[in-house]
């Protein structure tokens, strides 16, 4: 079985290193780089199952770096940063980070995450010898191929973050049902609620604003005030 890779990015050499003896002892292989321009870098080179990034560095900044890697690599990110306001937080999964972590973390705890990310990003992407109708999803225009980890809308395809496809794959296979934001948390975020409802409504608004014609009249996701969201079809 191939070594999973995870790429640390950050300009504090002692937060890398430290993450590297935790993440080592678990049994992945580390990449490290100490800026953004090094991150993308390092992608071109190297097949990374995962990436830990800073929010604050030189050269290129943790945001502008997830921005152009989410160009053309769907691979799960997780943002670190100093900065963990809700509006931060808010900010970071914007940009299409699939976790943001708060310094000072317990690395206990971000292994979990990372653990939790990776077993989700594989489990989308692996192979399966399931029938074509169970694997393909069509609501109306909207195509959700959940063999090949694809989305289409209107004919385009749509990139997605991992994690905006497994909200809209869940939405999907529960169609018509109404399903809170604690339900959406927990069965993606695979951890108590507390305040993830927040990030669920992040996720959610980046999803209409791909899949959605009109976002702001949305035609898919819909919200059941008070209850929370569904996914009207298939048509």
């Amino acid at each position: 079985m191939r070594q999973e890779t995870i790429l640390l990015v950050d300009d504090e050499r002692e937060i890398v290193n430290l993450l590297e003896i935790y993440l080592s002892n678990e049994g992945y292989r580390l990449l490290k780089a100490f800026d953004g321009m090094e991150a993308l870098a390092c992608l071109e080179q190297e097949t990374v199952d995962l990436i830990i990034m800073d929010v604050m560095m030189p050269n290129l900044d943790g945001i502008a770096a997830c921005m152009r890697i989410r160009e053309e690599r769907n691979m799960p990110i997780i943002m670190l940063s100093a900065k963990n306001t809700d509006m931060d937080k808010i900010a970071g999964l914007s940009i299409g980070a699939d976790d943001y972590v708060g310094k000072p973390f317990n690395p206990l705890e971000l292994v979990a995450r990372v653990k939790s990310q990776l077993r989700r990003y594989h489990r989308l992407n692996k192979d399966t010898t399931a029938k074509s109708s169970e694997n393909e999803l069509v609501f109306d225009d909207l195509v959700i191929d959940i063999l090949k980890h694809e989305v289409s809308a209107g004919g385009r395809k749509v990139k997605l973050t991992p994690r905006e496809f497994s909200i809209l794959e869940l939405l999907a296979r529960h169609q018509g049902q109404v399903l809170s934001m604690e339900q959406i948390y927990r069965n993606i975020w695979n951890e108590p609620f507390l305040d993830g409802g927040s990030t669920v409504m992040v996720h959610i608004r980046n999803l209409r604003e791909k899949i959605e014609p009109e976002p702001k009249q949305p035609r898919y996701i819909q919200t059941v005030w008070g209850v929370g969201y569904k996914l009207d079809g298939p048509y």
